[in-house]
């Protein structure tokens, strides 16, 4: 996949400099997607129209001309590194060596992205290299519109997490409720994070992994990002919020549901119904050229006209709807673009969960999350797997 950069070369023509320069591994979004290589250690990347590779070994030389998408690779042997060492010292070498790295392309000035290690930006400007700060992070919002083949990895994505999410309910419609309404699985007492064991191995089977999933229950569920830990108990609402990424593509999904084994409180159906008709609302807004703010407007006006407090009526508000309506997914779990008070305009090729719910300890939390991608004519729900509260 060779993303389109003429954003990144339209941002340099505007910034007044030669080129774009991270220093970071391949966990950075923006350096695996800008290089088009995986690696676990941090190297450079410089783009002036072309991209170039600089790594401090040679460990990753030979792979990255195989793998990478970049037009050079090199190494901080080809600048003569270890002459630099023995005339300016370790320290210092390295940024001598950057600096004669931009210098072979003709780089007086770069821009580098929110997040960039200091050491480097001020080695490199001790060299009488300009280093501008790229506030808006240009490579991230270029991120955000996804091509074809990211809509496609982020759907490989989901049909993994589809298969997780239904081991998880799998597994709580085959409990049994003991006396003190604790749920069991062959007499044992079923906790979260037997749930999140049954997650992670079905994920691992389909190619895709997470470092924690959410599996929350009773008051832990009314906290929206509390993981869950210890016992399940019948009739209480279950959130199960799965985020895997697929190992291959680096791509992530976004799905949460909502169970109870057994009918729950009538305070729990309703917020249930309730949440429904909020997504149904987000649904309805969702379009090219509307706004995120737009659409998070449309899932406040649904809880708001039932009487439930929402952040945008009551900033304090503890209960309720109480975080955004939803974010953009890729190759991180959260990224741009945002279904929130500060959402701004969607375009085709978004891809964004849409995620309403209401929370309070009294009651434990409800939450239903879908993940979508923005087309020209509307929407396409990626996600392939029914609503339903009691297992």
């Amino acid at each position: 996949m060779k993303p389109d950069l003429s954003a990144l070369d339209a941002y340099l023509d505007e910034a007044g400099v030669d080129g774009y320069l991270l220093d970071a591994d391949s966990e950075a979004s923006d350096q695996y997607y800008l290089s088009g290589f995986d690696a676990p250690d941090p190297f450079v990347t410089l783009y002036d129209g072309e991209t170039h590779l600089l790594f401090p070994r040679s460990l990753e030389f030979g792979r990255a001309k195989r793998e990478s998408r970049a037009d050079t690779v090199e190494r901080y042997v080809d600048f003569d590194h270890q002459s630099k060492i023995e005339e300016h010292g370790t320290e210092d070498a390295v940024s001598y060596v950057l600096a004669d790295f931009l210098g072979s392309y003709d780089v007086d000035s770069v821009a580098v992205p929110p997040r960039f290690p200091l050491r480097t930006a001020d080695g490199l400007r001790a060299r009488g290299v300009e280093v501008t700060a790229d506030t808006d992070g240009v490579v991230t919002e270029i991120r955000a519109t996804k091509t074809d083949a990211e809509i496609e990895h982020v759907r490989a994505a989901q049909r993994a997490n589809e298969a997780a999410m239904q081991a998880a309910e799998d597994l709580l419609a085959s409990a049994t409720v003991a006396a003190d309404d604790t749920l069991e699985v062959d007499g044992e007492t079923l906790t979260s994070e037997r749930v999140k064991e049954e997650i992670e191995v079905t994920l691992l089977r389909h190619g895709c992994s997470l470092d924690e999933t959410i599996v929350a229950c009773g008051a832990d569920a009314a906290d929206p990002h509390d993981r869950g830990s210890g016992p399940l108990s019948a009739a209480e609402p279950i959130i199960v919020d799965i985020f895997p990424r697929d190992k291959a593509t680096k791509y992530h999904a976004d799905m949460t549901r909502t169970f109870s084994k057994g009918e729950p409180s009538e305070t729990v159906r309703e917020w249930y119904d309730l949440t429904e008709r909020a997504m149904d609302a987000a649904f309805e807004a969702l379009e090219a050229g509307a706004t995120g703010e737009g659409v998070h407007d449309a899932v406040c006006d649904v809880y708001e006209e039932a009487g439930q407090p929402t952040l945008r009526d009551d900033e304090r508000t503890e209960t309720g709807f109480i975080h955004s309506t939803g974010h953009g997914v890729g190759l991180d779990v959260h990224e741009l673009p945002r279904l929130s008070p500060t959402g701004g305009d969607l375009e085709p090729g978004h891809v964004v969960t849409v995620e309403p719910g209401l929370y309070d300890p009294a009651v434990g939390g409800v939450r239903i999350e879908d993940i979508v991608v923005v087309t020209e004519d509307g929407y396409e729900n990626l996600t392939d797997y029914e609503m339903s509260l009691v297992v």
